[in-house]
């Protein structure tokens, strides 16, 4: 994505900065004063996701949105450094050299499981983390057959992101996508996606991401994690099966579940009032 040709009209805007901090030059949005709220996208997303969570967010803490290595605006520098475990300690790394360690993590999808992972390598742990349809087992649901598949070919063919891209990005590939997670996102947001998957970078960028992925080492550290963690749940979701969270919150020390009908894998774009009210009040609890 280019931030000259894409990002005139890019959501919360006026709240961006880019970061050069190795390996990655990094897209950050950061508004608002008090504790910081680190707000992660998940696989293929971008801050747009936070469109309207950030803001209202922004009223009472100070809140940083991040674009995951070559995801929306951040430039990848390291092609080998897109699975959980680096993406993690590179995060790590940016927010240390920016002074801004979180009080809490908000992480939907994939970013759930990078919230649960920063715990290990932040300099102090989190009071609070938020998942949002969280994926931290291996895929399952309609990501158990997309995203290998999509590994796959990108294996097999290196011109594959182009060609997803094209896919995608075409009048319809991006409603049957998110159809097929169980949300109904506004047309705005309709075409922040389909910006998103146009673009080649952004989708080799995810690609990388998926071929890199593992949750095995997360998944056996859960029960050492004491964060308090609530995680939302969209009863519509087919992603990430709503049964997943309910699982890992029998392996968190300190997790609630708080499910949330007629909502689907962006539930928190589908009602961001809502969702965002769950996630204020959780912290209020735990950040005072």
């Amino acid at each position: 994505m280019d931030w000259t040709r894409d990002g005139s009209d890019w959501p919360n805007r006026e709240h961006s900065r880019f970061v050069r901090h190795r390996p990655h030059f990094w897209h950050i949005q950061e508004a608002g004063v008090g504790s910081v709220v680190l707000l992660l996208h998940g696989t293929g997303g971008a801050s747009h996701s936070w469109r309207d969570v950030f803001p209202i967010l922004a009223n009472d803490y100070h809140v940083v949105a991040l674009d995951l290595p070559g995801q929306g605006f951040t430039r990848m520098g390291a092609r080998q450094r897109c699975g959980l475990d680096s993406m993690s300690q590179d995060i790590a790394a940016l927010l240390d050299g920016e002074g801004l360690l979180p009080d809490a993590i908000v992480g939907h999808s994939a970013g759930a499981a990078l919230a649960l992972r920063l715990v290990r390598d932040l300099k102090r742990p989190p009071k609070a983390i938020v998942g949002i349809n969280a994926a931290v087992e291996n895929f399952k649901g309609v990501a158990g057959w997309l995203f290998p598949m999509m590994a796959r070919m990108m294996a097999l063919n290196p011109f594959s992101a182009p060609e997803i891209s094209r896919w995608l990005g075409n009048a319809t590939g991006v409603e049957y996508m998110i159809a097929g997670i169980g949300s109904r996102i506004s047309p705005e947001g309709l075409a922040l996606y389909r910006r998103l998957v146009a673009d080649r970078n952004h989708t080799d960028a995810t690609l990388a991401m998926v071929a890199q992925w593992t949750l095995d080492g997360l998944w056996h550290d859960l029960p050492g994690i004491e964060v308090p963690t609530l995680l939302l749940v969209g009863e519509t979701d087919r992603a990430v099966p709503p049964a997943s969270s309910a699982r890992a919150a029998a392996r968190l020390p300190r997790a609630e579940i708080v499910r949330m009908p007629g909502l689907g894998h962006l539930a928190h774009e589908e009602s961001p009032d809502d969702v965002t009210a769950l996630i204020s009040a959780f912290l209020t609890a735990h950040l005072g």
